[in-house]
C-alpha cells in the first residue's frame, strides 16, 4: 500500500490533475491521495492559499472579498470545467467557503479551503471517496496535534475504505475549531496517514526529482541523490535543504517506513529514497550531499 501526496505545483490546473490521474492509476498500491492547494501556474500566478489569506484579512477589516473570491473560485470552475466534473456541487460549496470568510471565519479555515476544495475535485476525477481531514486529523484546543487520537480516527475511518482522497494542511479539534500545520503542511498529513494505515512506503510528488547534492542554483550540474536516510535529511535540512515539511519526518520514520520523493512532471524518474537505515546495494558514498545557508555580509 502507497500513500501518495501531490504538492501545489502538481495540481495547479487541469493539465496538472491529468497527470496525477495517470501517475496514481500506473499503480494500483497508491490507494491513499492526500492533495494541497492549487500553486502557482507561472511564476507571476498567485498560489490559492496566499489569496485566501489576502480574502481573510480583507474581511477582517470589513471590506468586501467577492471580486477576489471570484478569481479563487474561477481556478476551481476552470479545472472543473476543463476535466468534465459536475460543477453545481462545487459552487454551492464556493458560495459557502466565501461566506464563512466574509463572516469572520477564522485564519486557519480560511488558509484551508484550497485543500478542502481540491481534494474535492480530485476525489471525483479520481473516482475515489472523499475523506475530510478534519475527521480524521485531530488538534488539541492549544493547536497541537493529538497523535493517538489522529492515528485511532485514521485506521478507523480510512482502512474499511481501502481507498481515498484527504486534504492536506489542516485538520480540527473537538469544539469544531480548524488547525492548520505551517505552510507547507500537507507534508505531514501524508505522513500521519501513511502512518495510520500502515503504508509501505510514503510517496511525495512535486516538481523537482529528489534532493542533490548541491544547490542546482549553485552548482547546476549537480547529481540527484538516489538514497539517504532521515538522519542524513535532517543534517541536510539543518543547514538549509528544503524539499520536504521538517515535521513530515516524524511519523514515518519512527513507523519505519520509507519516503520517496518524486517529480509529478518526470514520473519515471526515481527520485529520492529515504530510509531509516542505509540500504546501498554496494559502497556507501563518503558524503551524501552539501548544504548551506547563504550569510549576509556584515555592513
Amino acid at each position: 500500500m502507497k500513500v501518495a501526496k501531490f504538492g501545489g505545483s502538481s495540481l495547479a490546473d487541469s493539465k496538472q490533475f491529468i497527470k496525477v490521474k495517470n501517475i496514481v492509476e500506473s499503480d494500483p498500491l497508491r490507494l491513499f491521495i492526500v492533495p494541497s492547494a492549487p500553486g502557482k501556474r507561472n511564476p507571476e500566478d498567485k498560489k490559492v492559499t496566499d489569496m485566501l489569506i489576502e480574502c481573510h484579512n480583507m474581511a477582517k477589516k470589513g471590506e468586501d472579498i467577492s471580486k477576489l473570491f471570484n478569481k479563487i473560485s474561477e481556478r476551481f470552475i476552470e479545472i472543473a470545467e476543463d476535466l468534465s466534473i459536475g460543477i453545481e456541487p462545487l459552487l454551492k460549496e464556493l458560495k459557502i467557503v466565501e461566506k464563512n470568510i466574509q463572516s469572520d471565519a477564522s485564519l486557519a479555515y480560511s488558509a484551508s479551503r484550497g485543500e478542502y476544495l481540491n481534494a474535492i475535485l480530485l476525489s471525483k476525477h479520481l473516482g475515489f471517496p472523499f475523506v475530510d481531514a478534519k475527521d480524521i486529523i485531530r488538534f488539541n484546543q492549544d493547536g497541537s496535534l493529538s497523535q493517538s487520537e489522529t492515528q485511532n480516527l485514521i485506521q478507523e475511518k480510512l482502512l474499511p475504505l481501502k481507498k481515498g482522497v484527504i486534504p492536506g494542511f489542516y485538520g480540527f479539534d473537538d469544539n469544531g475549531n480548524c488547525h492548520v500545520f505551517s505552510r507547507g503542511g500537507s507534508d505531514v498529513t501524508g505522513a500521519l496517514i501513511a502512518r495510520g494505515v500502515n503504508a509501505d512506503i510514503y510517496e511525495n510528488w512535486t516538481d523537482v526529482c529528489g534532493f542533490r547534492t548541491a544547490d542546482p542554483r549553485i552548482v547546476p550540474d549537480s547529481k540527484f541523490i538516489q538514497q539517504m536516510t532521515y538522519r542524513e535529511l535532517r543534517e541536510l535540512s539543518y543547514m538549509g535543504a528544503s524539499v520536504l515539511h521538517e515535521d513530515a519526518v516524524f511519523p514515518v520514520r519512527n513507523a519505519g517506513i520509507p519516503t520517496q520523493v518524486r517529480n509529478t512532471n518526470d514520473p519515471l524518474h526515481p527520485g529520492t529514497l529515504i530510509n531509516y537505515t542505509p540500504q546501498y546495494a554496494g559502497q556507501a558514498p563518503l558524503i551524501t550531499g552539501i548544504a548551506g545557508k547563504r550569510v549576509s555580509a556584515p555592513s
